[in-house]
């Protein structure tokens, strides 16, 4: 709560955020960060198992031709959804995370998430948009 002093009176306002706790709340809200960015890109998985995002254009991934460069994933396993964002591996120095979403980071592009607040889920709305940019910039979606 924050006090703002108007003369003698004293008003206190509260600010509350909406948390996030069910894992399939969470994979929704995950999927929905990728889904914004559908197209260009292209959803190459959606099944119980994974959630899968890529671009459109044929790209080399190590020495194998995909039909579009692996962008991100939703993953759900028993205790928490998995982000996997490959953008942040592929541009460590283009992202600045806040310190509850580096709570999250397993590895380099892996997100152990259980809970989400209304300002992490921004931040990563944010993220997964300047991880498009980049790759759009980079010609691979």
């Amino acid at each position: 709560m924050t006090g703002l002093s108007f003369g003698q009176t004293i008003i206190f306002t509260a600010y509350h955020t909406k948390m996030i706790t069910t894992l399939d709340e969470i994979r929704s809200a995950l999927q929905n960060c990728l889904k914004a960015h559908v197209p260009p890109m292209q959803v190459r998985k959606d099944n119980p198992n994974v959630f899968e995002v890529a671009g459109t254009k044929p790209a080399m991934q190590g020495r194998q031709k995909v039909d579009g460069f692996y962008f991100a994933s939703v993953v759900p396993k028993p205790k928490d959804i998995r982000l996997y964002f490959f953008p942040i591996y592929t541009h460590p120095d283009s992202f600045s995370l806040s310190d509850d979403l580096k709570k999250f980071l397993k590895g380099k592009s892996c997100f152990h998430i259980k809970k989400l607040s209304d300002e992490m889920t921004n931040e990563l709305v944010d993220m997964v948009a300047l991880g498009a940019k980049l790759y759009q910039e980079d010609d691979l979606i």
